[in-house]
């Protein structure tokens, strides 16, 4: 039997220790964590004297920041719903343990602290103690479920990874206190996923099962809109998220009764009223940023600035990606639906011209219409030598097909994929029914996949993925004999309602994750129409976006790049890192900005005598008037000094244009001079951590 992750550990806490035991699991070893070195021992019955002893619902991780190390357990986990039987839970509430008994304090850890603790408050994570939330059922079939459950978790999608290497190296090499693996400590790892999930027990046409959809998100080149694009040198691309639509039949534990299936089914009936089978079928597509290396520059407008470096210079880590994805998946739909004209054309090419490189002489075709020059653009294989070549590219020009609100015309995507999703089918398995370990028979297999992509791989891809979860989800239900030939379940009205409910979930969970708000475009996804009500929760949308990609997506990307651990604190340097180093009078200029609004406000709005003067308080609003917009100039010029940058890995082209823009305004007329004064005091540690910390490449 595999090793599964404790379901209670109580913590007792003592000035010397931390030691955490199983009430359910009596003979079990107890985990003791030394204070305040961290060092990791396995012992022999429990360690009596705690002062403190509370309930936890796991162990998240250990994670080590400039002036201690602190132990993340999990406080609170709300029940979602059972999958196959098995209890999925979200992670509520967390608190940081500190090693030492006197925790130290600088404003560099209280940050630190701060960013962490937001992060966890805000982040979907989940986990369940026996099932496998980081692999889709197709990858869990190919397992080996003796394994302990952190050994089968998916590295992509095990989002604790990096917070529980501690306890992971004591399993594998022990410590300096017990040598040798660990396997008592097993128990112990839990592993968490980040993303979005939603178990429902329903029914459609009267037929009773369980659906669910999983979105998981890759813990590789995770970030903020903005702050993450493209791909990076070992083939993570940013937002890469993969998708799986289930639905499970006669499943005991969901309160609902079995199907005993129709005639539809070619691999033998669902199951029949002595002795039903529990059925799994699931769907799973994928999504990611164009694998090339591209960025867009923060500059407070609106559009920011696109680059796009040569594709020749990503062509090894698009391999090692299509590599791993085509190892994943097998088959591989690229579908790209950025737009094919203006700023968005750059990376469409790139895309192109990056398949063509990969694939072996690829066969070009274009369709066109009166609504688009192209509509469709393929790229596919002219032979099957190499495995790149189960690589197809098809491009759709999603935003001249479906304007003036027609979004029904997205179905001719659809259409053109036909052949190839007719082809790909689905994940089918039934439970084994001698397996204590949930072993699965594996009926049917996907043989492909769907990578979506957009700008973002947000609004857009998230209206052709639910379209095509629908298809198949339709396809399943007719092979089941749910469905009868040529019907669908739109028929059935509230399962109708529940499936574009978790779809736009899904899109606002994804894209508040990336974006920061809620998914556009999300009326069509709930109700199957575009109204201009959701045209105009779009714009309050992109106005949200707008403020907080500039303002506010700084300290959420170093979030992302601590806990993850691609930076870590420098424990040897006092210098702090997150002090503003940018000189006074251009921290100065909102500010000044703020008291001119306030000034014309106040005197335009305050009653005069009847015997005042007139002219001194219109100059005086026309003063503060000019005052205020020179300041919008000033920052709207030169906005780089005003986005809210990370501070932890700052980006090359943030570096870049943070120089160039203050070599700019040292050539101002009016405020030049004073800034070039600062000029020996102008730090750019702010943008470059090559002494505060480091990367971590796992």
């Amino acid at each position: 039997m595999a090793t599964l992750p404790f379901r209670d550990i109580n913590v007792h806490a003592s000035t010397s220790h931390y030691a955490f035991t199983s009430p359910s699991s009596p003979s079990a070893l107890t985990l003791v964590v030394d204070r305040p070195s961290g060092d990791l021992r396995l012992n022999d019955g429990a360690l009596l004297g705690g002062k403190r002893v509370s309930s936890i619902a796991g162990i998240l991780g250990m994670i080590k920041l400039r002036l201690d190390k602190y132990i993340i357990v999990i406080t609170k986990a709300q029940p979602m719903g059972r999958l196959k039987g098995h209890m999925v839970y979200r992670v509520i509430a967390t608190e940081f343990l500190p090693l030492r008994e006197r925790p130290l304090h600088d404003a560099d850890e209280d940050t630190y602290l701060a960013l962490l603790k937001t992060f966890l408050k805000s982040g979907p994570m989940f986990f369940s103690y026996s099932l496998d939330i980081t692999n889709t059922f197709q990858r869990q079939a190919q397992l080996d479920p003796s394994q302990p459950l952190w050994k089968r978790a998916d590295d992509r999608f095990f989002w604790n990874r990096f917070v529980q290497s501690d306890l992971i190296d004591f399993r594998s090499s022990g410590s300096r206190h017990q040598h040798g693996q660990q396997v008592g400590v097993d128990p112990y790892i839990l592993p968490v996923m980040f993303g979005m999930m939603e178990i429902v027990n329903t029914t459609v046409k009267s037929s009773p099962l369980t659906f669910a959809l999983i979105t998981r998100r890759s813990r590789h080149r995770a970030g903020t809109r903005y702050f993450s694009r493209g791909i990076d040198e070992r083939g993570n691309v940013s937002n890469f998220n993969e998708t799986e639509q289930i639905i499970v039949l006669n499943d005991s534990s969901s309160g609902l009764g079995g199907f005993a299936g129709g005639g539809g089914m070619q691999n033998g009936k669902v199951g029949d009223s002595s002795g039903k089978e529990t059925q799994i079928m699931s769907y799973v597509q994928t999504r990611g940023s164009v694998p090339v290396y591209w960025a867009e520059v923060n500059t407070l407008h609106y559009t920011p600035k696109l680059q796009v470096r040569g594709v020749d210079s990503a062509l090894s880590a698009a391999r090692l990606h299509f590599a791993e994805q085509i190892r994943l998946y097998g088959e591989n739909l690229l579908v790209n639906l950025v737009n094919q004209k203006g700023r968005e054309k750059r990376i469409k090419e790139a895309y192109e011209q990056m398949v063509k490189l990969l694939v072996s002489s690829p066969v070009e075709a274009s369709q066109r219409d009166q609504l688009s020059d192209e509509k469709f653009h393929t790229l596919e294989p002219s032979g099957h030598g190499q495995a790149f070549d189960k690589l197809h590219y098809i491009y759709f020009d999603f935003h001249n097909e479906t304007k003036g609100l027609k979004w029904h015309r997205a179905q001719l995507l659809l259409d053109q994929l036909h052949d190839a999703l007719d082809r790909q089918q689905y994940f089918r398995g039934v439970d084994m029914p001698a397996s204590f370990e949930g072993r699965l028979e594996v009926r049917n297999q996907q043989t492909s996949v769907v990578r979506t992509n957009c700008m973002d791989c947000l609004d857009r891809t998230n209206v052709v993925q639910s379209m095509m979860a629908r298809q198949s989800l339709n396809r399943q239900l007719t092979d089941l004999g749910i469905l009868s030939r040529g019907d669908t379940f739109t028929s059935d009205n509230a399962f109708e309602f529940l499936f574009r409910k978790l779809w736009a979930d899904n899109a606002d969970v994804v894209s508040k994750s990336y974006s920061g708000t809620g998914a556009l475009k999300t009326d069509f996804t709930r109700t199957g129409e575009r109204t201009k009500a959701g045209a105009m929760q779009d714009l309050q949308n992109s106005i949200t976006r707008y403020a907080r990609n500039n303002f506010m997506d700084g300290p959420r990307q170093d979030a992302f790049d601590l806990f993850l651990g691609t930076y870590l604190p420098n424990t040897a340097s006092s210098y702090p890192v997150f002090v503003d180093k940018r000189p006074l009078l251009i921290q100065s200029i909102p500010y000044v900005l703020a008291f001119s609004v306030f000034f014309v406000f106040v005197a335009t709005f305050t009653r005069r005598l009847p015997d005042a003067a007139v002219l001194p308080l219109r100059i005086f609003i026309i003063f503060w008037f000019i005052v205020g917009s020179w300041c919008v100039k000033f920052i709207f010029g030169n906005g780089m000094l005003y986005v809210n940058w990370p501070k932890l890995n700052p980006r090359p082209w943030a570096t870049e244009g943070y120089h160039d823009a203050i070599q700019n305004v040292r050539k101002d007329k009016i405020i030049g001079q004073f800034v070039a004064r600062h000029e020996r005091g102008l730090s750019a540690s702010r943008y470059t951590n090559a002494e505060e910390g480091k990367k971590r490449i796992e």
